[in-house]
């Protein structure tokens, strides 16, 4: 891949939302809905035609993901063990939508620390795994709020969005076609979550991340030119979610178990792992980078077990903490934003000509990995 001209980030911004649930929060709830779920239907786990929901506990989720809270945009809802999912009113068609408001803060942020105005970006990429709604796009309703210039569009490529999207915008501003953009990654996965779900009530929260990119040209100031990016899917349905809209009720999904997010775990693991380590293996080699080059590994934040092994591989030894920074235990699994609060928050430490990645995964299956070096 030619290395000029190259894009580079200048800037980057994280929205996190105001309200918190612990695990120890969630587990209540969670236990409180399955003792009246078993109550109400003891009759049939009796008679054996049902089994009866197994309590959850703080313990099983840190060691299970290394989850220890999440941030969500309502946890009075999540936490009602009648309901089990945030209470999000619908907003009015005048209104900005939810997306876009989060967006206003983090691309804020990113674009201040860039120095950048709004009116010089030419392209707002809203890439997120979990949409508000089809259309209008969310990041031409971010472009109409921001007051930038150019054009906006969505893509989804579940938890890989954000790198995705940087290839995107990276590529656009090789070509010559823009010269700035921003990348923006509005998550709202709890409202997406199946919180009844033993196996996976504690994996997500809610946040929004972005990063502004520019022509390098265009700055002398602190940033981290994109050397190189690659990105890659294969189709699985091991992690799926079959609702694209956030605004439903619960009484129409009662019976829709597969309209929620799923997942079979031990087959993600088992696939996933080798496909990302090997991914990243090819990339690095095809960019002429080497193991003992890298700085910091920012990867997607899903699972602490599953970043640990990715380390492992790509180090050929245990990464320190300041090699591989983790923020699962704080976030839980943001999905596409996830790898881009690692970067937003441990990468100010980075001095000129350190080597870093950025690597996200998840359904698709998709990976993309992006390569900078610190200038």
């Amino acid at each position: 891949m030619s290395q000029e001209p190259r894009a580079a980030i200048t800037g980057s911004g994280v929205f996190t939302p105001s309200q918190v649930v612990t695990n120890d929060e969630l587990v209540v709830a969670f236990n409180a809905y399955a003792d009246r779920q078993n109550a109400e239907h003891a009759g049939d786990i009796a008679a054996g035609t049902c089994e009866a929901i197994a309590h959850s506990s703080a313990d099983f989720i840190t060691s299970a993901s290394g989850i220890e809270q999440r941030f969500v945009l309502d946890k009075t809802g999540v936490l009602d063990p009648a309901r089990m999912f945030p209470s999000l009113p619908a907003r009015s068609d005048d209104e900005p939508g939810q997306m876009a408001e989060m967006a206003l803060k983090a691309c804020g942020d990113a674009l201040g620390e860039a120095g950048v105005e709004p009116g010089q970006i030419d392209a707002v990429i809203c890439a997120a795994s979990n949409h508000e709604r089809a259309y209008p796009a969310i990041a031409i309703e971010i472009q109409e709020l921001l007051g930038t210039s150019g054009f906006a569009f969505d893509m989804n490529v579940a938890c890989s969005s954000a790198t995705f999207g940087i290839q995107a915008a990276a590529d656009m501003i090789r070509a010559g076609s823009i010269q700035r953009a921003i990348v923006v990654n509005p998550e709202i996965c709890s409202a997406h979550l199946e919180w009844r779900d033993r196996d996976c009530h504690f994996i997500f929260g809610d946040v929004c991340t972005a990063v502004v990119l520019e022509h390098e040209a265009l700055t002398d100031a602190p940033r981290f030119t994109i050397d190189s990016t690659r990105c890659a899917t294969q189709f699985s349905n091991n992690i799926r979610n079959n609702d694209g809209f956030l605004r439903r009720t619960r009484d129409q999904m009662e019976d829709r178990r597969d309209m929620q997010f799923m997942q079979n775990g031990r087959k993600v693991f088992r696939e996933v792992l080798p496909l990302v380590a090997d991914h990243i293996a090819a990339h690095m080699a095809e960019a002429g980078w080497h193991a003992d080059e890298l700085r910091r590994l920012w990867l997607h934040q899903a699972n602490k077990s599953m970043n640990d092994f990715i380390g492992r591989k790509v180090l050929g030894r245990v990464p320190t903490p300041q090699e591989q920074p983790n923020i699962l235990q704080d976030y839980a699994n943001t999905s596409s934003a996830g790898s881009i609060i690692a970067f937003a928050q441990h990468s100010a430490d980075m001095a000129p000509g350190d080597k870093g990645l950025i690597c996200s995964f998840g359904a698709g299956y998709s990976v993309g990995s992006v390569l900078l070096t610190r200038m």
